[in-house]
């Protein structure tokens, strides 16, 4: 997972390119090809003039942590959000998580909202309540059995560590 890669605002308007790596979660194979090879699925595998081939989602502002969930194979991120909105993302092959066009669910500016279509976070929290999600994992441990199946996360900046049921 790479950030937009600019200072804020994504200025170099990364998250809604499909070209480069900036703003993106990538998928690679690293056990085979030199350096790595292209999985089947990665959405501009053989389309290298449409995106790079390497791009598997695409329009985080600052993906922070990152984890499977070790059971049903889905990609849960936490991104980090610039002036108002932390979100948590399912990820999907060729998904648009919308930065900088949208902040969560939000027209990151009156102007931007234009495009799509694009992934809706499945959780976003406003900065009353955080200021920088930490993404977390879906616990599948036996330790704790309150907690099996729940996403674990935390914010950076207040200390605070949450759980969240997919529903």
């Amino acid at each position: 997972g790479f950030g937009d890669g600019g200072s804020g605002g994504d200025p170099l308007g990364n998250g809604q390119k499909t070209t480069g790596f900036f703003s993106k979660i990538l998928r690679v194979d690293v056990d085979r090809g030199t350096p790595y090879a292209i999985p089947d699925g990665n959405p501009f595998k053989g389309r290298p003039q449409e995106g790079a081939p390497e791009l598997f989602a695409y329009g985080f502002r600052n993906p922070w942590r990152f984890s499977f969930d070790r059971e049903t194979g889905e990609l849960w991120v936490g991104d980090v959000g610039q002036n108002a909105w932390e979100e948590i993302d399912v990820v999907h092959a060729g998904g648009n998580y919308g930065w900088n066009a949208r902040e969560g669910t939000h027209c990151y500016t009156d102007a931007t909202c234009n495009g799509g279509p694009y992934e809706d976070p499945i959780y976003e929290y406003d900065h009353k309540t955080g200021n920088s999600i930490t993404g977390g994992f879906v616990y599948r441990g036996k330790a704790v059995p309150a907690l099996a199946g729940a996403y674990v996360f935390g914010d950076f900046a207040n200390g605070a560590i949450w759980t969240l049921r997919r529903d």
